[in-house]
């Protein structure tokens, strides 16, 4: 029998990005202010949104007040835009480890630094593609948070974690794009303050592929857009809204185009890359806080005449959780450092892997935290089975797994045929 002569692909070389993963001195300057800032400010807060929310009803999408409150303390503490480079003048690197401490409190201090989704996404858009007047008139507000924005992509009918199969159709006549289709998970649209959709559809369905897209800036009050539903995750209504939207002859001048016609693929990729490393940054401050409420307990709480932190299965878990969260936190730092240093197309394989790894860690260290809590960890009293319901999302939304996991793969059979 012929000896088997397959030799292990060679791993990246190391310069591929720094492994000097220290952050800025300003950005820990930042991390200080934000953690008092979480302190002092947002954590005190949360019962004031919960409790407005309760109020309020899941069909009422009035923003809680206590939220404007806290974007002008966030603002006047200079916790104000830090993702966006060309305004906070940081790097991914630095931004990681300050997107991990807004997932502490995720429906809260995100939005007190003007650092949520999907307004982060389309405020960068704006940025990289947007024309002078689309500037003016959409990125200012949403950088000053004025107002919030939608990202409409996803659709009903179709797979849309390729995109490629958009059927919602963007057609010109004259000086106009008419717009008829029906999207889901439109994030954010029912907030009252959303004045903008950015819709993908195609505008030739006869170009090759990945030229057949195109994004329309829409405003969200132009005749002809319907919000169909909010749709819950996991039975829960957030404020903001995941909604299912209609566009009926939607009409909107050609100078809404995004960038150019046939460009939507391209520029929904480079939407995607420093966002999704923002996403797992937030889960990891999601973990963190899961844990600490799992020691916390752990430590408090007395079953068999020994607290449950004597247990050695309980040791074990609050271990495993630490390990895991700080292998993932190490991957997102090399994913972001590489960002820096090459940009998105260079750092696209350690973008997956940390999109893949990051939700399973969070759901693993959560779902502990909620093993420990026992009865209280499966209500409201805590915050467990909120993070559990979103991060579970996260496995899903800004790609699946199985679409990253497909990249990852394709990355490796590429190694072994050099």
């Amino acid at each position: 029998m012929n000896p088997d002569t397959t030799t292990p692909a060679l791993p990246a070389p190391m310069n591929v990005a720094s492994l000097d993963l220290r952050p800025s001195n300003r950005a820990l300057e930042l991390r200080e202010k934000l953690v008092d800032f979480m302190h002092n400010d947002v954590f005190p807060a949360e019962h004031s949104y919960e409790d407005y929310r309760a109020q309020a009803g899941p069909a009422n999408h009035t923003v809680p007040p206590v939220v404007e409150e806290l974007k002008k303390k966030a603002r006047s503490h200079g916790l104000w835009n830090l993702f966006l480079p060309a305004e906070s003048g940081l790097s991914q690197l630095d931004y990681a480890g300050l997107a991990e401490i807004t997932g502490w409190s995720l429906h809260l201090a995100p939005e007190a630094t003007n650092g949520q989704a999907p307004d982060t996404g389309n405020m960068e858009l704006l940025h990289l593609f947007g024309t002078d007047t689309q500037k003016e008139k959409w990125l200012g507000p949403l950088l000053d948070g004025e107002i919030r924005s939608a990202f409409s992509m996803t659709e009903v009918s179709v797979a849309s974690s390729d995109a490629t199969n958009i059927e919602t159709r963007i057609t010109r006549d004259g000086d106009s794009y008419v717009i008829n289709g029906r999207k889901w998970w439109t994030s954010g649209a029912a907030d009252p303050r959303c004045k903008l959709l950015i819709v993908m559809g195609k505008t030739d369905p006869r170009a090759e592929p990945h030229r057949q897209q195109s994004m329309v800036l829409v405003p969200s009050d132009t005749p002809g857009v319907t919000i169909v539903r909010d749709v819950p995750v996991f039975g829960r209504y957030d404020q903001h809204g995941h909604c299912e939207v209609s566009y009926n002859d939607v009409r909107v001048p050609v100078e809404n185009i995004l960038g150019e016609e046939g460009s939507g693929f391209a520029v929904a990729q480079a939407r995607l890359g420093p966002g999704r490393i923002h996403h797992c940054m937030r889960a990891l401050g999601a973990a963190e806080r899961a844990l600490a409420l799992m020691t916390a307990r752990a430590k408090s709480r007395v079953a068999f005449g020994q607290p449950l932190a004597h247990q050695g299965v309980v040791q074990q878990q609050i271990a495993e959780s630490r390990i895991a969260i700080d292998q993932a936190r190490l991957l997102c730092q090399f994913a972001a450092k590489t960002i820096d240093e090459h940009g998105n197309k260079a750092a696209a394989p350690y973008v997956s892997a940390a999109k893949v790894s990051v939700p399973r860690v969070a759901l693993e260290v959560i779902d502990r935290a909620i093993q420990i809590h026992g009865g209280a960890g499966v209500s409201d009293d805590v915050p467990l089975t909120a993070m559990y319901g979103w991060h579970r999302s996260m496995r899903i939304f800004d790609g699946p797994d199985e679409v990253h996991l497909r990249a990852i793969a394709k990355t490796e059979l590429r190694k072994q045929s050099h």
